[in-house]
């Protein structure tokens, strides 16, 4: 597999165990050391929020509880890569499906643009680093929600 394939991999596996709820599984997708920096939306759209160490990226999707639901989509893979090392930008449509304030159900949907640095480790490529960048965001209602999703 090529080096783009693999840490094509690497972000879609963070999207399905972020959607999952899956924290111990999204904590190995970073190496030693690594970081996720995030917004701390609604009050800053800037990535101001740090978590580091395994222990703590495992905690990442416990924020997403409130949600009945999240369905994160990326695209537009880019990457350079440097031996041991690579950049690159990850586009994605974020989904997060939850109670309106007064409004029955509410998909608040996040325009992002990921900064990843990646480093190959014995275990394949894993994020040193990724940041969030939340471009913008929509709310649209929801018309209706899945089979025990809103009960």
């Amino acid at each position: 597999m090529s080096d783009e394939q693999e840490l094509c991999d690497v972000s879609a596996a963070y999207a399905a165990f972020v959607d999952e709820r899956n924290g111990p599984s999204l904590a190995t997708l970073f190496a030693d050391g690594g970081r996720l920096v995030v917004p701390d939306y609604p009050h800053d759209l800037r990535p101001v929020v740090v978590w580091s160490g395994h222990d703590e990226l495992a905690r990442v999707v416990d924020g997403l509880r409130r949600y009945l639901v999240t369905f994160h989509h990326t695209s537009d893979h880019r990457f350079a890569i440097a031996a041991e090392r690579a950049t690159g930008t990850v586009r994605c449509v974020a989904h997060h499906v939850g109670p309106g304030d007064g409004f029955g159900v509410l998909d608040t949907v996040w325009f992002i643009r990921y900064a990843d640095e990646y480093l190959r480790t014995p275990g394949g490529w894993r994020f040193a680093s990724r940041t969030l960048h939340l471009d913008f965001v929509e709310q649209h209602p929801v018309v209706r929600v899945g089979p025990g999703l809103g009960d």
